[in-house]
């Protein structure tokens, strides 16, 4: 069964909230498993496994966390393995901007590992943004990002 594995770094709770909004997304479609782990928990060779890598990361600065940096620094190591994965992004942040050029850092990794990057021609382009406290139109986004990776890697593995 193919499997997208969403990667999340959260200090407040709100970038968890999302990872699970994708998660259930993600499993509307079926026939996908789908693996949710907090960036501590997660080691780079597990990326090895999945068919689909979500990252989800709060917002610092304009760019994903130290936590997420460190493991994507570290995914240095499957580099060349990841090609053809299907890999996509979203944020959290707290309201002074910066979430396009943190979704976009996230994204850049993903195509340094030659990965095929889901986006959407509707609004929030490169992925789903939550300000604060994810609401139910941040959630929504979310789920609708997990169901169109889903779709992209049922595609992909058939």
């Amino acid at each position: 069964m193919p499997k997208i594995l969403v990667i999340y770094d959260s200090t407040t709770g709100n970038t968890e909230k999302m990872a699970q909004a994708v998660a259930e997304g993600a499993k509307e479609l079926g026939g996908v498993e789908v693996v949710v782990k907090k960036v501590d928990l997660a080691r780079v060779e597990e990326l090895l496994g999945a068919d689909g890598i979500v990252i989800g990361t709060p917002c610092h600065f304009g760019q994903m966390s130290a936590k997420m940096k460190a493991f994507i620094d570290e995914s240095v190591k499957v580099y060349g393995k990841l090609d053809g994965k299907i890999g996509a992004a979203f944020t959290s942040f707290g309201g002074s901007g910066g979430s396009e050029t943190t979704l976009l850092s996230v994204i850049h990794a993903l195509l340094i590992h030659g990965m095929i990057v889901v986006g959407r021609s509707e609004r929030r382009h490169y992925g789903p943004a939550a300000v604060g406290t994810p609401n139910a139109d941040s959630l929504e986004d979310c789920r609708e990002l997990g169901r169109r990776v889903a779709k992209a890697v049922l595609k992909l593995t058939k």
